[in-house]
């Protein structure tokens, strides 16, 4: 009877944390109790960091054999086998299926409306992306591979999906803390951007008041998706997944004549593929990967591309300004990272702290989904590359 009782002890995930590599799983607990914490209690991206960190913490209590791992080589070929229910989960990922079902919901629920009125907004959605490429060059410096330094660089582009497919295609060793960063760095916008846009910009500019969006037809609109979709892909093939999806939702959207199914895309698909990549993200966490200084010179890298990407949008603002007659509040610069709607509504915020009669949301959603299609296409180029 004691042998019993010996043995439960041993196979026990309590035993196991008193292990050598024990204290490994103890801080990875407490990381995961904290995403929760900062998801419920803080309201922080809740609908990813929910799933992300009980999953986190689940795979983390020793011997649940939940995400399993394995390189297996046949004929001098190597491959990696995923086995545990969220091994078998995490094919979605690995395949590239589950973010570009999330960029089918991000279509069928996305207005481009504002960006058709004023389509120099691209422009300021391409300035943003200069984070994407400074950052990359930053983590190429510090040692990481090309393939390793683009997943990190797309942090800058505010676009967890986008970061999800591109990491899980070039570096999935590193898709744990790439994605935990995206999606930190996205619920962090309203700490982050306010004092970037105060610093880089004078309070007369950030009361420059811009006149109402025009009218856009519902031609325009259904055009739109298509256009941008084959002109893209022509382009940078490698940008089909997330650039077809994108626009596939948002032609189902405009065209009035399947409301079923873009209810279905922007509500039930895209919550049901949110829990499913929340949970494999969260898998990928086990300590003995995640807890390497890597990790924290990802984490920061990621910070410095957010950073980056937001001063250059205000920058590539103030330079229209300087080349157009037509003045623009360069508070919307900071809007073409695609973390939408969040950096649109910071930007409405920032300027109503100016000028209480100010509205900027809807110019913000101009550059806001410019920093959508430009971040896809940034993954586009870099997976060509690297891919």
């Amino acid at each position: 009877m004691a042998d019993v009782f010996e043995k439960l002890i041993e196979v026990s995930g309590i035993y196991r944390l008193f292990t050598a590599d024990g204290w490994k799983n103890i801080i990875m607990i407490a990381i995961a109790l904290t995403l929760l914490y900062l998801a419920i209690a803080k309201k922080f991206e809740p609908y990813l960091l929910i799933p992300i960190g009980f999953s986190m913490l689940l795979v983390n209590i020793p011997g649940t054999g939940l995400f399993v791992k394995e390189t297996i080589i046949e004929d001098g070929v190597e491959t990696t086998a995923y086995s545990g229910i969220f091994g078998y989960l995490y094919y979605g990922v690995a395949y590239g299926i589950y973010p570009s079902l999330i960029f089918l919901g991000i279509g069928a629920t996305t207005d481009f409306g504002p960006l058709l009125a004023k389509p120099k907004a691209m422009l300021l959605g391409g300035a943003a992306q200069v984070g994407i490429f400074l950052t990359f060059l930053g983590a190429l410096m510090f040692g990481f591979t090309g393939s390793e330094a683009a997943s990190i660089g797309i942090i800058g582009g505010a676009d967890g999906p986008t970061a999800i497919l591109l990491s899980s295609a070039l570096a999935p060793h590193l898709l744990g803390a790439i994605s935990i960063a995206a999606y930190s760095y996205m619920a962090l916008v309203p700490i982050i951007q306010p004092p970037l846009i105060r610093t880089f910009t004078t309070k007369e500019e950030r009361r420059i008041a811009m006149p109402a969006l025009r009218h856009v037809s519902k031609t325009e609109r259904i055009v739109f998706p298509v256009v941008t979709a084959t002109l893209t892909i022509l382009l940078i093939p490698s940008a089909a997944p997330i650039i077809g999806m994108l626009m596939l939702g948002n032609l189902i959207k405009e065209s009035g004549v399947v409301p079923h199914l873009s209810e279905s895309a922007g509500k039930t698909l895209l919550y049901a593929v949110t829990i499913l990549l929340g949970l494999t993200i969260g898998a990928t966490t086990e300590a003995s990967s995640f807890l390497k200084t890597d990790t924290l010179l990802i984490i920061a890298l990621g910070l410095l591309a957010f950073i980056i990407a937001t001063i250059f949008g205000l920058l590539g603002a103030k330079l229209m300004n300087a080349l157009s007659k037509e003045k623009i509040n360069p508070i919307i610069g900071a809007a073409g990272v695609s973390a939408v709607p969040m950096a649109a509504r910071v930007a409405m915020k920032e300027g109503k702290r100016a000028d209480k009669s100010n509205y900027l949301l809807m110019h913000a959603m101009g550059p806001n989904v410019a920093g959508v299609i430009g971040s896809a296409i940034a993954a586009g180029l870099l997976l060509a590359y690297f891919g």
